[in-house]
C-alpha cells in the first residue's frame, strides 16, 4: 500500500536545481493524495516563470516510480507562490514582493525596450507585475505601451488620495509621461526629479505585486540614489550593447550597485542590439557593433549573462506602435524575451534563497 510518508520520502530525493535543496525540505510539496496506485500532489514553485518546470515534474515521477511503486500513476500539479526576502518595515510598497531595477550606464542602448518586454514576459508567465518609468527627463514607456493619451485616475484609499497606475497588457504602469504633455520638456533640478519619483513610490497604489520593474534613467546620479534609499531593491538587470563605449558605461552602473554602502545584487547582464538580423533572412546574424562585449563583461564580474537581443525591425516597430515585441508570438524575439523573463525570475529565486534580505540602502 502506498502511503503519504513513502511519497514524501521519495520526493525528498528530488532536488530543486537552482536552490540546491530537496523539494520536501523547501516545503514545496503540498496536497498529497493517494487512491490505490493513483498518486497526486502539488509542487509549489518559487515563481510562475520557472524554466525548469518540466524537469522537476519528470524527476518527481521518476522518484515515485523508483522509491515507491513502479506501477503508480503519478499526477503532478504545478502552481507557484512567488517568494520574497524583504525584511524591511514595509512602510513603502508593502504589497510588492520583489523590486527589479533595469539600468545602463548610457542612453540609447534599449534599456526601456528591455524593461517593457521583461515586465510583460513576467506577466505572461502568470506573475502580477508593475512597471515604473523612472526616466523623468525622457519617459518612453507611455509610447511603448500605447498609453500616449491615457491619464491615471485618483482614488481615496485608507483615507489618502492615491494615483492608480494604468493597466495595459496585464501589467500596471506609471510614468511621468502620463502626467505631463508629451510636447512639454521637463526642466527640473535634481531634487525636484527625486521628489517626483518618491511620490511614484509612496502615492501610487501598486497594491499586490510579485515584481515591480523600475526602468531607470541613464547614468549613476540622483535618481538612482533616491530610489535605492526609498525602496528595498531585490536586484538589478544591466543593459549594454556590444560597443566598447556602451560596455565601459555599463561597468560604471555595475560598480555603482556593487559599492559597499549600496550592495545590490546584479541579476544579470543583457546584450541588446547584439547583431542585426534582416526579416527576409532570419537565420543570418551580422555583428555590426562588435561581438560578445556584454558576455565578456559578465564573465569578468562573475555575473549571469542573460543573453543577446538582436537588432531587428519588429522591435522598433512594436515600440513605436505601442505593441511590444514579446506580444507577437511569431516574432523571432518573442522566445528571447520570454527566456529573459524566466532567467530573471529564476535568478531572483536564487538570490532570495541565498543572499541577505533586501533592505533600504543608507547612502552617506
Amino acid at each position: 500500500m502506498i502511503t503519504k510518508e513513502a511519497v514524501l520520502q521519495a520526493l525528498g530525493h528530488v532536488q530543486e536545481p537552482d536552490l540546491g535543496k530537496d523539494l520536501v525540505t523547501l516545503n514545496m510539496v503540498q496536497d498529497v493524495e493517494i487512491e490505490g496506485k493513483n498518486v497526486s500532489f502539488t509542487i509549489v514553485l518559487t515563481t510562475p516563470a520557472c524554466p525548469l518546470k518540466e524537469l522537476i515534474e519528470r524527476d518527481c515521477i521518476k522518484a515515485i516510480h523508483t522509491h515507491v511503486d513502479s506501477e503508480a500513476a503519478v499526477t503532478v500539479h504545478m502552481t507557484s507562490n512567488v517568494g520574497s526576502n524583504r525584511k524591511d518595515t514595509k512602510a513603502v510598497l508593502p504589497g510588492v514582493k520583489n523590486i527589479i531595477m533595469v539600468a545602463s550606464g548610457k542612453g540609447g542602448v534599449g534599456k526601456s525596450t528591455v524593461s517593457v518586454n521583461l515586465a510583460l514576459g513576467l506577466a505572461q508567465e502568470g506573475a502580477k507585475v508593475g512597471l515604473l518609468d523612472a526616466d523623468i527627463y525622457g519617459p518612453s514607456v507611455p509610447i511603448m505601451l500605447g498609453l500616449r493619451n491615457e491619464k491615471p485616475m485618483m482614488q481615496e484609499i485608507n483615507g489618502k488620495g492615491m494615483i492608480l497606475p494604468i493597466e495595459r497588457y496585464g501589467i500596471k504602469a506609471m510614468s511621468i509621461g502620463l502626467l505631463v504633455d508629451e510636447k512639454q520638456a521637463i526642466v527640473w533640478r535634481g531634487p525636484m526629479a527625486s521628489s517626483a519619483l518618491k511620490q511614484f513610490v509612496t502615492d501610487v497604489y501598486w497594491d499586490e505585486l510579485d515584481y515591480l520593474v523600475i526602468d531607470l534613467p541613464p547614468g549613476t546620479g540622483d535618481v538612482h540614489l533616491t530610489l535605492v534609499q526609498a525602496v528595498p531593491v531585490t536586484g538589478a538587470v544591466i543593459v549594454s550593447t556590444p560597443q566598447a563605449v556602451a560596455a565601459a558605461d555599463a561597468k560604471k552602473a555595475i560598480m555603482m550597485f556593487k559599492q559597499p554602502q549600496i550592495n545590490i545584487p546584479i541579476l544579470g547582464i543583457v546584450e541588446n542590439m547584439a547583431y542585426f538580423t534582416p526579416a527576409e533572412l532570419p537565420e543570418n546574424k551580422y555583428y555590426i557593433f562588435g561581438k560578445g562585449g556584454a558576455q565578456k563583461m559578465a564573465e569578468q564580474f562573475e555575473m549571469p549573462f542573460l543573453g543577446e537581443i538582436p537588432l531587428v525591425q519588429s522591435i522598433r516597430e512594436g515600440g513605436d506602435k505601442g505593441i511590444p515585441a514579446i506580444l507577437d508570438d511569431e516574432a523571432i524575439t518573442h522566445n528571447l524575451f520570454t527566456k529573459l523573463a524566466q532567467d530573471v525570475a529564476r535568478n531572483i529565486s536564487i538570490r532570495n534563497a541565498n543572499l541577505e534580505p533586501t533592505k533600504v540602502v543608507s547612502v552617506i
